[in-house]
């Protein structure tokens, strides 16, 4: 058996245990198995062309598999930059070698889940935990791919590099991890002859870190800020006619996706941090000020934003007697959001009923999950995931609805049960914040002052962090002399710090704002964004979230929901989850088969 990743979690009524393994970066397989086959020329250097002669064969499950082909023609990182593809058996048509490798060409006859080597849906994981680097397979293994295999699903899992892929000769830091998968997927497109799989049907799918760089692939499509970086890598650029290759997706599985970064500190101080008083939020301390502050600069950009609801309404953010900016459309839509998903709880909970949850910061390395799994997100059987810990949380088991409703108001009403009907109204925010969802993190929750934040490193220069978000650096400018006369303000926390760090380059010589730019999928769906428009954006979106979870604000989801939406797609499956976290949560039933029944009936009808 493969190496496994495992972790358990309950939905719902706590009757449906999900298990979920990540395909681990080095397994052995549970048939046919062979080591990385990487491809060059005879100079050394890699090759674009795959190679049709070189498959090798599970027949105990009728699967093709190749790993270890190079994406690029000149890999930064040999050690990452190479992809694996598993095939089901009957989209190809192979003999043997003497080498025991296959040749094998495409079988247009063959049929799996009603599909065809023309039809079927590619796939593309992508398991990334904070931004960190996805290790490519080294061994193939069935049992981590079988469910997407049996239905049909040309399987493809590339590595990439990320935050923690630093080395003396190369880095990982923003935007690689992204070039990196944009690369691969022009690697299926230029050899679109040879390898199995819809090129028009390609979804990348992931959670948090991966769920985000999902989110960046389906806005970002062909975006001519990553031109630069591809080209560095020799990625395949235009076909053998001449014919320029697109990187751009048909679509999106974002589990939690933890993006928006550049008012990512303001919009968590706006949605949570204000509803705290204790550490960083205590009264009296300068992080204190800087939490308000920094609310208050979130309403500012999101009525710039300009996002509506399904009816056309405007949706803004209004001063308030208490609170920052509690009131207002915006507010009205998000404490809507909250109640949905409670409504939606008890519509889909059979009580008595259990709370279970694994908070997850991070995922496994590898990058799927066996039928009636998750894919992604796996943690180690007896250990904490990559990237952060982990915490299950289990309570009393609550009877019936009442006692359940009765807990949840505990430190006071904010919700109000009507028993005939089956649901439920909520207040405002603050009752559900600090009953549900309070922070988790410091002031200066993704840009800290310190650059010691798991994002500091993402916009890094290799292993060191850098300041990158431009309202942090606003705030801090505007209010600095004042802070400078509260407790714990230190003169490194200065201004002149981010406008420093703002100036660096990476080195294809673009600086700061052009890679946060890059990995936000705002910048290419809002016209507050000179990036807008500018994008090739996918056709199918499904986004889920777990609406306890502290580890980013409610608005990073439901602004993308809404700004995809009023950017004119059509497929948008939005929903946040009851009593899950940051985890791949799901209302009912499991993540993979979830998925797979999206691609299905959304991105291959």
């Amino acid at each position: 058996m493969s190496e496994m990743r495992r972790r358990t979690f309950l939905q719902g009524t706590a009757a449906s245990v999900v298990t979920v393994l990540g395909l681990a970066a080095c397994t052995s397989s549970d048939s046919d198995s062979s080591s990385a086959s990487n491809t060059k020329s005879s100079s050394g250097t890699p090759s674009l062309t795959f190679s049709g002669k070189a498959w090798n064969y599970d027949a105990t499950n009728d699967v093709y598999y190749q790993i270890g082909r190079y994406y690029v023609a000149k890999p930064a990182a040999e050690d990452y930059e190479t992809l694996g593809v598993m095939v089901p058996g009957k989209y190809l048509k192979g003999t043997k070698n003497s080498d025991g490798t296959y040749t094998a060409a495409v079988d247009a006859s063959g049929k799996v889940g009603g599909f065809t080597a023309s039809t079927a849906p590619i796939v593309f994981p992508v398991n990334t935990p904070g931004y960190a680097a996805q290790k490519p397979l080294t061994a193939y293994s069935y049992d981590d791919v079988s469910a997407y295999l049996k239905a049909g699903f040309v399987y493809v899992h590339a590595g990439l590099r990320g935050k923690d892929s630093n080395t003396s000769s190369y880095t990982g830091n923003a935007p690689w991890g992204v070039t990196d998968l944009k690369a691969a997927v022009r690697y299926l497109r230029y050899n679109a002859s040879l390898i199995p799989g819809d090129k028009d049907r390609i979804v990348c799918f992931g959670h948090s870190g991966g769920g985000a760089q999902s989110a960046i692939m389906g806005a970002s499509g062909d975006s001519e800020l990553y031109t630069p970086y591809l080209k560095s890598l020799g990625a395949a650029m235009t076909d053998a006619n001449g014919k320029t290759i697109s990187d751009a997706i048909a679509g999106a599985m974002c589990w939690c996706p933890i993006t928006t970064l550049d008012y990512a500190n303001a919009s968590y101080e706006w949605n949570m941090g204000q509803f705290a008083s204790t550490d960083t939020r205590a009264a009296g301390t300068w992080t204190k000020s800087y939490s308000t502050d920094l609310a208050k600069a979130f309403a500012a950009y999101q009525n710039k934003l300009g996002l509506k609801d399904s009816s056309g309404r405007l949706l803004r953010l209004d001063k308030s007697t208490a609170g920052v900016y509690l009131t207002g459309s915006y507010y009205d839509h998000l404490v809507s959001v909250v109640g949905e998903s409670l409504n939606n709880f008890l519509k889909d909970t059979t009580f008595p009923y259990t709370p279970s949850n694994s908070t997850m910061a991070g995922m496994s390395a590898g990058g799927a999950a066996p039928a009636g799994a998750a894919p992604g997100g796996a943690m180690p059987s007896g250990g904490t995931p990559p990237g952060g810990s982990t915490t299950s949380q289990a309570s009393t088991t609550y009877q019936t609805v009442k006692e359940y409703i009765a807990h949840l108001n505990s430190s006071g009403t904010w919700v109000t049960y009507d028993a005939a009907s089956n649901t439920a109204k909520v207040a405002g925010l603050a009752g559900f914040v600090q009953s549900q969802k309070s922070a988790s993190k410091s002031v200066g929750a993704f840009d800290g002052p310190d650059r010691n934040m798991t994002e500091n490193v993402v916009f890094g220069n290799g292993t060191s962090g850098l300041h990158f978000s431009p309202v942090a650096e606003q705030v801090i400018e505007a209010n600095e002399a004042a802070y400078a006369k509260i407790s714990g303000w230190q003169a490194s926390y200065a201004a002149a710090q981010y406008t420093s760090d703002f100036k660096k380059t990476d080195s294809v010589g673009e600086d700061m704002a052009h890679r946060v730019n890059m990995y936000n999928p705002m910048y290419y769906l809002s016209g507050f964004y000179q990036g807008y428009k500018s994008g090739k954006v996918a056709s199918h979106w499904r986004i889920r979230t777990g609406i306890m979870q502290g580890d980013t604000a409610s608005t990073t989801e439901v602004n993308l929901a809404l700004a995809l939406r009023n950017f004119g797609v059509k497929d948008v499956d939005f929903a946040t989850v009851w009593g899950q976290s940051h985890t791949m949560a799901e209302r009912t039933g499991n993540a993979t088969a979830n998925f797979i029944a999206w691609v299905k009936q959304t991105v291959a009808k």
